[in-house]
């Protein structure tokens, strides 16, 4: 019983959190080398990042809505809450996730991963699991986090300087992150978690290519397939830790 709570108070903050998510996702997608969005589409000033998308002066609605941010985030807390259980770090990760959820939801629109949340996201997970480590009853090392993050985000480096047209440098950065977490429970789970997001994008490119008939050139934004192999990682060494 208490563990069903957990998962169902974990699904309810997601869901809380992913409902927040709307106005941030229309002020972040841009094309890359535009400044953030400041004003609705009628020209008004927005003020603050996070809550519903609408106008602030005749409250019409714009951007994404948020019931598709709310679902994704609730099932990915869930999720993550069965996995985990009440270890402490299962805070990190209800943390960490709706951040996940905002960057795929830009990525898709309009593949650009901003560096305000790419670059903080990495070192927030680091220091959140610094802290997380002090606490008894954890099942990760903070060390293999710390060291997860640099290897990762080396691996990708290496991919964009092989291919800048392929990988883009903002999953450089979205990488560091992805490896701290992953790391945290082992290098077994960052190599999971690695293969598992290009085996992601390699599905889709191959459904495009099915579907729509997409070449060997055609760009697709890999942010939301890093964060998706993160979680199948994140999950699986969770439930082996």
């Amino acid at each position: 019983m208490a563990a069903i709570l957990l998962v169902l108070a974990a699904a309810l903050w997601g869901a809380a959190a992913g409902a927040l998510l709307p106005r941030a996702a229309y002020r972040f997608c841009v094309p890359p080398g535009q400044a953030w969005r400041d004003t609705c589409p009628a020209g008004h000033p927005l003020r603050g990042w996070l809550g519903r998308a609408r106008c602030p002066a005749t409250g019409s609605p714009y951007g994404p809505r948020a019931a598709p941010p709310a679902i994704a985030a609730a099932l990915v807390c869930a999720a993550l809450a069965a996995a985990t259980g009440t270890r402490p770090e299962l805070g990190v990760w209800l943390l960490l996730a709706p951040v996940g959820v905002l960057l795929s939801v830009v990525d898709l629109r309009v593949r650009r991963l901003p560096d305000p949340l790419t670059l903080p996201f990495a070192g927030a997970a680091l220091v959140l699991l610094g802290v997380t480590a002090l606490v008894p009853e954890h099942a990760g090392r903070w060390t293999t986090a710390l060291l997860g993050a640099p290897a990762l985000g080396a691996g990708y480096l290496v991919l964009f300087l092989l291919n800048p047209a392929g990988m883009g440098f903002g999953d450089v950065k979205l990488a560091l992150g992805a490896g701290a977490v992953l790391g945290w429970y082992g290098w077994p789970a960052l190599l999971l978690g690695t293969f598992a997001g290009f085996l992601l994008g390699a599905l889709y490119g191959g459904a495009l290519v099915l579907v729509r008939g997409a070449g060997r050139g055609t760009a697709i934004p890999f942010g939301p397939f890093l964060i998706g192999g993160a979680f199948l990682g994140l999950l699986v060494g969770a439930y082996t830790a």
